[in-house]
């Protein structure tokens, strides 16, 4: 509907019909001409903003394709929210890409049988940077990524807990911190 209110704008004079008979040729294609760079810089506007919005989609559906991915295989998630675990609906999510598109932010929300929950992840593109990578779809390896989970319960509190899904992540050994075990033993207990 705008579209239409904006080329019958562009289509309308503002002269009226007895002054146009007497205008010279050279004017009417002037607007003509001016006309014609407006609506192509508008429809220029429109397919760039429009092609951004598909590659933002294309990055949303491949991040959380794989982070459900990644969430089907974990077990305690399954036994909080139950199985099968389905991924929201796109409007409902965050994105946030950076580095040239190659890392990107994402929350998005995850239902079960048993209770719903928000998945949010970091993850890097892994691959080159060239008009045919736009058109295909991506390898994402995500690098972090957890869910935060509401369970209602009808006869116990309703519960809420953080669930970290990353399994290739070892934590590191716990190590005493030897410099600070020396300045504690130089210094004198004071009672």
């Amino acid at each position: 509907m705008l579209g239409r209110r904006l080329i019958s704008f562009l289509k309308r004079s503002p002269a009226s019909p007895v002054s146009s008979s007497v205008k010279s040729g050279k004017e009417g294609e002037g607007k003509s001409f001016g006309r014609k760079a407006v609506s192509f810089v508008l429809l220029t506007l429109s397919g760039g903003v429009a092609l951004s919005a598909l590659d933002d989609l294309a990055i949303y559906y491949g991040c959380s394709s794989k982070a459900m991915e990644k969430a089907s295989k974990n077990q305690m998630l399954i036994d909080a929210i139950g199985e099968p675990i389905v991924r929201g609906p796109w409007y409902n999510a965050s994105l946030a890409v950076a580095h040239k598109r190659h890392s990107v932010s994402c929350t998005f929300p995850v239902s079960g049988p048993q209770g719903t929950g928000i998945f949010q992840l970091k993850a890097v593109r892994n691959g080159d940077d060239t008009w045919y990578s736009f058109l295909r779809s991506r390898d994402w390896e995500i690098l972090i990524m957890e869910a935060l989970l509401h369970v209602p319960a009808n006869e116990e509190k309703q519960q809420t807990f953080r669930i970290s899904l990353l399994d290739n992540l070892s934590t590191p050994a716990s190590k005493a911190c030897t410099d600070c075990l020396a300045q504690k033993s130089e210094a004198p207990e004071k009672k």
